[in-house]
C-alpha cells in the first residue's frame, strides 16, 4: 500500500434509501455533484445518506491522485494505526461513522441499545443484530429538520388524551386512567411507569383498532381544516404527512407521546441509548458510533421488535427546549461534545470578510466535509495544497494541523472525529 501524507482527499458511498430526497433537491446530490465531476443526479432517483467513514456498508475511498486504484479507508487506517490517536489505535478501526442526511419521508420510530444490551441482542440474534455495539448519533441541522425525539411531558400527553377520543381507545381506556392520574402529581418514577404502560398498550394494539381509529382521526382533521377551523390542537402537519407516508401505521399515533423538535441550521439533538426518535424532514450532519443497531416499532415496513423496544425506552418526559443539544461555542468554532467516547463534531466557520482558518491538530483522525465554500488545505506533510470546494471530504491523521487558505465569501467545514480534549486556541 502506497505511503499517504496525513491528509487526503476522500470519495464516499452516497446511500439511495427510498425515504431520501429526491434529485437535485437532496443535499447530499448537491455536495456529491459538487466535489466529483463524474457524479450524476438522476432526478427520479433518491439520494437519501453520504457516509464518510470505514463502515464496511458503506466505506470511503482514498483518491490515490496517481491513476492507480483508489484504497479503502479501512485497510489504510488498519496498516496505519498509528495514525488514528491513542484512543482509537488499538482497534484499528474508526470509533465513529460521519453522514449528511437528507430526508423527505419519515425514517422509522425507533431507538438504539446501550453497550451491555446491544452486546446480549447480539449474542441471542446475530443475524438481525449484527454487532455488539451501541450506537448514539448527533443529527446537526444544515436546513431547517424536523424530527421526533424523546418523550413529552407528562401534561402534555394527558392533555391529548383528554381531547383526542381516538388516541384514547388507541392507547386502551385502563392505561390511560393511569396516566391521567399520575400526571396530577409530582413523583417521576410514576410518570414514567404509567407513559412505559400507555405506550407500550398503544404499540400493543390490535392493528384493526389502530387503522379504524386513525381513520377516523384523519377524516375529523381532515374536515375542520376544509371549515378553515384551527388543527393545531392535533398536530395536524404532521399526522397528514406521516398518514400519507405510513397508511394506518401505529406510529402516527406516536407523535401524541413524543417531542416534534423542529432543528434551525447549527441546532442539534444528540440520540443517547434509549430514547426514542425519528427523523421527519430536512438536511442534516449526522455523526454516531461505527454500528448498526436500529431497533423499530413504527412508521417502518422493516421488523418490529415492539416488545424489546417498549421494554428498554427512556421514558423520562421533557420539554423540546431540554431535548435540543446545547454545543460549545468559541469564536468560530462551535463543538457538539456529546457524553461519550465515541464522537465529537466540530464546526469551523471562516467569515466573509477572512481568508484563512486553522484545523487544530487533535490526538485523533478525523474526517471534514465542506458544506461551503472554496479554497485550499495545507500542511507539513503535504508537498501540493489539497483544492476544496463545497462537497470536498478530507481525512486528517492524528496530532496533524491543517491551515485553510479561503478564496470564496467564507467557509463552512464539519469536521467528525473521536471525543478528545477541545484544543485551547
Amino acid at each position: 500500500m502506497e505511503q499517504l501524507p496525513k491528509v487526503f482527499p476522500l470519495k464516499c458511498a452516497v446511500q439511495k434509501y427510498l425515504w431520501g430526497k429526491v434529485g437535485i433537491d437532496s443535499e447530499v446530490a448537491k455536495l456529491s455533484l459538487s466535489a466529483d465531476s463524474t457524479f450524476e443526479v438522476d432526478e427520479n432517483l433518491t439520494y437519501a445518506e453520504l457516509w464518510m467513514g470505514t463502515h464496511p456498508n458503506g466505506p470511503s475511498r482514498i483518491i490515490s491522485g496517481s491513476g492507480d486504484a483508489d484504497i479503502d479507508l479501512g485497510a489504510w487506517v488498519k496498516k496505519n494505526a498509528d495514525s488514528i490517536g491513542k484512543d482509537m489505535e488499538k482497534d484499528k478501526n474508526l470509533a465513529f461513522l460521519f453522514k449528511v442526511l437528507s430526508v423527505k419521508t419519515a425514517l422509522s420510530i425507533q431507538a438504539h441499545p446501550d453497550k451491555v444490551l446491544a452486546e446480549k441482542i447480539h449474542h441471542e440474534k446475530p443475524d438481525i443484530y449484527k454487532d455488539p455495539n451501541h450506537k448514539p448519533e448527533m443529527a446537526i441541522a444544515l436546513t431547517p429538520f424536523k424530527g421526533l425525539c424523546g418523550f413529552r411531558p407528562i401534561t402534555e400527553v394527558a392533555g391529548f388524551l383528554k381531547y383526542i377520543e381516538e388516541f384514547r381507545t388507541a392507547v386502551g381506556g385502563q392505561y390511560v386512567v393511569k396516566l391521567l392520574t399520575a400526571s396530577k402529581c409530582m413523583d417521576p418514577k410514576m410518570h414514567r411507569e404509567a407513559m412505559k404502560d400507555c405506550f407500550t398498550g398503544l404499540m400493543n394494539q390490535k392493528k384493526e383498532t389502530i387503522h379504524t381509529q386513525l381513520s377516523s382521526l384523519i377524516s375529523h382533521v381532515a374536515q375542520l381544516e376544509k371549515e378553515g377551523k384551527d388543527t393545531s390542537g392535533y398536530e395536524a402537519d404532521v399526522l397528514l404527512k406521516l398518514n400519507k407516508e405510513f397508511p394506518g401505521d401505529v406510529g402516527c399515533f406516536a407523535i401524541y407521546f413524543l417531542n416534534i423538535v423542529n432543528l434551525k441550521p447549527g441546532e442539534a439533538m444528540f440520540l443517547r441509548a434509549s430514547l426514542p426518535h425519528a427523523y421527519l424532514s430536512g438536511d442534516c450532519i449526522e455523526c454516531m458510533a461505527c454500528s448498526d443497531n436500529t431497533i423499530r416499532a413504527g412508521l417502518t415496513s422493516k421488523l418490529r421488535d415492539v416488545e424489546l423496544l417498549c421494554e428498554m425506552l427512556d421514558y423520562t418526559s421533557n420539554t423540546v427546549a431540554q431535548t435540543k443539544f446545547r454545543p460549545i461555542k468559541r469564536g468560530d468554532v462551535t463543538y457538539y461534545k456529546p457524553d461519550v467516547e465515541d464522537f465529537m463534531v466540530t464546526k469551523v466557520e471562516v467569515p466573509a470578510d477572512c481568508t484563512s482558518g486553522v484545523l487544530h491538530s487533535i490526538d485523533s483522525a478525523s474526517i471534514c466535509i465542506i458544506i461551503e465554500g472554496d479554497g485550499q488545505a495545507s500542511s507539513s506533510t503535504l508537498v501540493n495544497a489539497l483544492d476544496l470546494s463545497k462537497g470536498s471530504v478530507f481525512f486528517i491523521a492524528a496530532n496533524e494541523e491543517v491551515h485553510l487558505t479561503v478564496s470564496s465569501q467564507g467557509m463552512l467545514v464539519f469536521r467528525a472525529s473521536y471525543n478528545v480534549k477541545i484544543p485551547s486556541a
